[in-house]
């Protein structure tokens, strides 16, 4: 198993930086060769399920995902946690994304960690590393891709 974590002060609210990192659809558009689709309806909360594929053709793979823990913020306080289940045949493991409010005026700031365990299967153990690695930068451009992105103007086509 590889494991990494991601951490990111950014200068948004909690609830705005929670409802970026968890728009799945959305870490499509900062991930290459991928696609996300939700595969239950809405809301997000447990029980959820959505396919990362990625890859090109045959050369494709599904990466099935559900939600087992979601705290939003507000529920149970300023801060959400959300835990993901990677269920597939080619990757399994989970994510786990913690939002919290930062520093002198918490309402203008948040703490993103992200942190995640994946097994590549087939894949030996001394290249866990390498899986570690690679992964976390991927992870990494997602998480601030989706936290730099702005939202669409009020009234115009979103992309």
């Amino acid at each position: 198993m590889a494991y990494f974590l991601i951490e990111r002060v950014v200068g948004l609210p909690v609830e705005e930086a929670w409802r970026r990192l968890t728009d799945w659809e959305r870490h499509a558009d900062h991930m290459p060769l991928t696609t996300v689709t939700r595969t239950t309806p809405p809301p997000a909360g447990p029980g959820a399920v959505f396919v990362a594929r990625t890859g090109v053709g045959p050369l494709a793979f599904d990466d099935p995902m559900e939600v087992v823990a979601w705290e939003p913020p507000g529920t149970g306080g300023p801060a959400g946690r959300c835990r993901v289940e990677k269920r597939g045949s080619f990757i399994t493991g989970w994510a786990e994304i913690d939002v919290r409010p930062h520093g002198p005026r918490p309402a203008e700031a948040s703490r993103v960690v992200w942190r995640e365990e994946l097994r590549v299967r087939w894949l030996p153990g001394p290249l866990d590393g390498l899986a570690g690695r690679v992964s976390r930068l991927l992870f990494a451009r997602t998480v601030s891709g989706l936290l730099a992105a702005r939202p669409p103007r009020r009234g115009a086509a979103a992309p």
